[in-house]
């Protein structure tokens, strides 16, 4: 794996130098733009729109408008800006991680130690083993700040990024209607909850779609020509929401995919 970012973790007065790894990678399909005419490859061009012409990589620069004139920014300049923040993840309190909703997070990352930050991250590690407790904190990555929560999983500290409040819309303009509901639903409602729970596994599930697709395209690409399996929706014969709370009780269990 490659290194997106080096820094260090600020943990305290302890300086904990560390480098950033994505811990994902897509599953789906790398598939092409085409012209639906010849199949011919579809090609993003970055266009002057002065002059019409292609703009190279290495002549694009960024700004911000400001009274119909640009202010033309560098790297340099985005580092002036909080030099702290682009080399340092600084921890700023300790959280109990249940009390995060996971409606603030976004994307993981592993942090490994430089051989110089070995015994200060094996310290913070298992500190926040001990405690059971994450670390908080931000830093600059590609120009935008962000929000950080740092724990514990086996012998690695992850990152995850996690939005910022003013990050989550406002749920205030969804209609959401009031009913009531009858004691006996809602004691049928927990015993499917009951009867479907199980300790998570995330081994269990895996993408199989993209496995499907796969075999759908070497099969056209074998001249064969496909059909769409025919699909087994099956439906409560009742539309009393009682009665459908019986049938999924007595339902057999549903695989995991």
């Amino acid at each position: 794996m490659r290194a997106i970012w080096s820094g260090a973790i600020g943990f305290g007065l302890v300086n904990i130098p560390v480098k950033l790894f994505s811990a994902v990678q897509a599953s789906e399909l790398d598939l092409d733009m085409l012209d639906k005419k010849d199949h011919a490859n579809i090609k993003f061009q970055r266009i002057n729109a002065n002059t019409g012409k292609e703009v190279e990589w290495e002549n694009i620069v960024r700004g911000f408008k400001v009274d119909d004139t640009y202010i033309v920014l560098d790297e340099s300049d985005f580092e002036k800006a909080s030099p702290e923040k682009t080399k340092t993840i600084e921890i700023a309190e300790f959280v109990d991680e249940k009390d995060i909703d996971s409606i603030y997070y976004e994307t993981p990352y592993y942090l490994q130690p430089d051989k110089a930050g070995a015994k200060p991250y094996a310290l913070l590690r298992e500190a926040l083993k001990k405690t059971g407790k994450a670390g908080l904190g931000t830093y600059v990555l590609r120009n935008r700040e962000s929000l950080v929560l740092i724990k514990a999983a086996g012998d690695l500290l992850v990152l995850n990024k996690i939005r910022f409040q003013q990050e989550i819309r406002n749920p205030e303009d969804l209609e959401v209607p009031e009913v009531d509901l009858k004691p006996a639903e809602m004691e049928m409602a927990v015993q499917l909850i009951d009867q479907l729970s199980t300790d998570f596994d995330i081994s269990r599930y895996a993408d199989t779609y993209n496995e499907k697709l796969m075999k759908l395209i070497m099969a056209k690409a074998k001249g064969q020509k496909t059909t769409a399996p025919r699909m087994k929706v099956v439906h409560s014969k009742s539309q009393d929401l009682l009665a459908q709370l019986k049938e999924s009780l007595s339902a057999p269990k549903r695989k995991a995919s």
